[in-house]
């Protein structure tokens, strides 16, 4: 979670819609289970770089911000790992790597990364940062597409993997490399959340396309909108101040005062687009005094079905914070419940986040709504 950003400017007809205190849309009453944490760094664990060229402890340092997916009644997490405990954040390698699980609380790990930085065309953007913080969306034909940031100590990118088997990936490159003629390409981009929709027979959350179009919030410190024939290519959504058309801001004395940053794929609902997201208190005047400055918690907003820029309700305060020990002491000692990926397994949410940029939590909702 870097601070480095580029300034959006809101677009106006971006707005609210209503006041209606109703929470009724939103996903809520999650709770987090004994067994937390559910995954830690670990120094066993050994892989022969193929850019460095040698052996690294890939998940020495820490283990945490975690896409997840079910697949064959296994619940399949895709966690960022860093090796080098004595870098400062930002300046260690990321790896991705894969675990599985089949009661959605105890992961065995996969021995390899399943992916890194590698001696490829996407050197460039990949290294020395490596790659970062996954969501993962299913296609309807079963193969499935992992957006990751792509960190070469420079710009942050929004990337794109594609897989048919979770295991072995194969990198499409920036998403945004072709978007209105490659001027987003240099542009600092991550944390992309696309939207999905959960087949209620078969419990499949699957990419929606929606007038035509797949949809993705990304972004972290303004949430912006992009649309996709294909998920590989994206383009951003703009306004006629050429600017990024901005549909999610921060708020003054809230939980989300310093940033908002797309979290799990979005989810299409009968009430509206529901978007999970992790927002960031401010480090000055502006914060909410309720929570300690710089701490992420997170929130729910709901945007339109037929305008998915347009706002319609957002959450007053965050429904999951920092609480436990290991979420309020680690690399970002402010604390952190960083939300990344949300599975809907065996009639239950499985809500997974990373704990202060240093571990993976886990939280549990009961029932389908």
């Amino acid at each position: 979670m870097k601070k480095i950003f580029y300034a959006t400017v809101l677009l106006s007809g971006a707005c609210c819609k209503t006041t209606n205190t109703s929470t009724d849309w939103m996903l809520g009453q999650f709770a987090k289970p004994k067994e937390n944490p559910i995954m830690k760094a670990d120094s066993i664990y050994l892989f022969n770089c193929p850019v460095r060229k040698k052996l690294v402890k890939w998940q020495l340092a820490d283990v945490f911000n975690p896409a997840a997916i079910v697949r064959h009644d296994t619940v399949f997490v895709l966690f960022r790992a860093e090796d080098n405990p004595a870098a400062a954040i930002g300046g260690r390698t990321s790896r991705i790597g894969l675990a599985y699980s089949l009661d959605g609380l105890n992961f065995t790990k996969h021995k390899d990364p399943v992916l890194y930085p590698d001696n490829d065309s996407f050197i460039q953007y990949d290294f020395p940062g490596g790659c970062e913080d996954p969501r993962i969306v299913e296609r309807e034909d079963g193969s499935y597409v992992l957006l990751y940031t792509s960190w070469n100590g420079d710009v942050a990118r929004l990337s794109v993997a594609t897989s048919t088997n979770l295991y072995r990936w194969q990198k499409q490159g920036p998403a945004f490399a072709k978007a209105l003629g490659g001027k987003f390409m240099n542009l600092w981009s991550k944390s992309g959340s696309i939207v999905t929709e959960l087949n209620k027979i078969s419990s499949r959350i699957v990419a929606k396309k929606i007038n035509g179009k797949y949809w993705m919030y990304y972004g972290d410190k303004m949430i912006n909108v992009a649309s996709s024939d294909n998920l590989i290519d994206w383009t951003v959504l703009d306004n006629s101040q050429d600017s990024y058309l901005t549909a999610l801001s921060p708020r003054k004395k809230k939980f989300d005062s310093d940033l908002v940053e797309p979290g799990p794929p979005a989810l299409y609902t009968s009430k509206g687009i529901l978007l999970l997201y992790n927002g960031r208190n401010a480090l000055d005047s502006t914060s909410d005094p309720s929570l300690p400055k710089g701490m992420y918690s997170a929130g729910q907003a709901l945007f339109d079905t037929a305008l998915p820029y347009s706002l319609i309700r957002q959450s007053e305060t965050c429904f999951i914070k920092p609480d436990l020990p290991h979420e309020t002491s680690g690399q970002y000692a402010s604390g952190t419940t960083f939300i990344e990926g949300l599975v809907f397994f065996k009639g239950k949410w499985f809500l997974y986040y990373g704990t202060a940029d240093s571990m993976v939590g886990v939280a549990v909702k009961e029932g389908m709504e």
